[in-house]
């Protein structure tokens, strides 16, 4: 799959979220499936949608997800689970030629991880300054939570674009370039664990970690 991600301009480098938000709606950005059930076993289906746009400094995504019962245990970043919890997540290869992906994963309360690596196996994660750099708002709040019934939630998000040099590579202006990504919604710990993917994945167990089976961003 591939999309166009749209260059907007704000007054400031780093807006406000709600400026990000008003943003999203003004612009008339596409909202986009995150619906691909890649595993019989985990037939869950929660409603999880996504939008992105871009700025000359930042990448934005807000997620809307509709879901029964929705579980977040972890409220501090770093050492934290997330996809333990009701989680989103956005991998991506910044670079062509860095040899490593990061993968950012929020749980349903904002709280989460920013790592790099080559594979699954081999990954650095970001200490607490790089993670808090990436702003965030949840309609849930930031604090645990543990609900029945349908819930239905969003999460936005601010990623400076600097913060993918922080492996040590130069990585060049995503405008005007096709960048590799996927987009996720799991729950590991849930009560019903599920692992949902915007592009398909092919591997006989869940696995987000397959940059293989990204699809395409193309930033204007």
């Amino acid at each position: 799959m591939k999309i166009t991600v749209k260059k907007v301009a704000f007054a400031s480098a780093e807006p406000e979220i709600d400026a990000i938000e008003t943003a999203f709606d003004s612009e008339k950005i596409e909202w986009n499936p995150v619906g691909c059930i890649n595993w019989k076993e985990y037939p869950c289906k929660p409603e999880v949608s996504f939008r992105i746009m871009h700025s000359e400094s930042e990448i934005y995504i807000q997620y809307k997800v509709r879901q029964q019962g929705v579980r977040a245990v972890y409220d501090f970043d770093g050492d934290s689970k997330p996809w333990t919890d009701d989680c989103v997540e956005f991998f991506t290869t910044p670079s062509p030629t860095c040899g490593k992906y990061f993968n950012l994963e929020m749980n349903c309360i904002g709280h989460g991880i920013f790592c790099y690596g080559p594979d699954r196996f081999h990954r650095f994660s970001c200490d607490g300054p790089v993670v808090s750099r990436i702003r965030r708002h949840a309609s849930l709040g930031s604090t645990p939570i543990n609900l029945k019934g349908e819930v239905e939630w969003s999460l936005t998000v601010a990623i400076p674009k600097e913060l993918y040099s922080v492996a040590g590579d130069e990585i060049p202006s995503f405008s005007g370039r096709t960048v590799p990504a996927n987009f996720y919604k799991c729950g590991d710990d849930t009560d019903t664990p599920h692992y949902l993917s915007w592009n398909p994945i092919a591997t006989p167990a869940p696995d987000f970690h397959c940059p293989e089976y990204f699809g395409e961003l193309s930033f204007e």
